[in-house]
């Protein structure tokens, strides 16, 4: 059995590390958006996190801005809802 990303302090703390980004403007987003909920996302929540994670800064910031929607195989139901939630951020 898994331990579950909120009781795990290293888990939290890799997740941290993994949102750092070479543009600017993707660290600002994702940093105000994990300042506000990473100590309430969920284990679902944060597989998202991760999902989006392993995307091109470039393709990210297009999906942050809204510039284009998610497709491929991070076009998933609970990728979209986190993805709502960081263009709220």
């Amino acid at each position: 059995m898994s331990v579950e990303h909120q009781s795990d302090p290293v888990k939290r703390a890799r997740l941290r590390w993994r949102a750092r980004r070479g543009l600017l403007e993707n660290d600002l987003i994702i940093t105000r958006f994990l300042d506000a909920h990473e100590a309430t996302l969920t284990d679902e929540e944060v597989d998202a996190f991760s999902r989006l994670m392993e995307l091109p800064d470039n393709e990210l910031l297009d999906l942050l801005l809204a510039r284009k929607e998610l497709s491929g195989e991070v076009n998933l139901p609970h990728v979209h809802a986190l993805l709502e939630r960081l263009r709220a951020a």
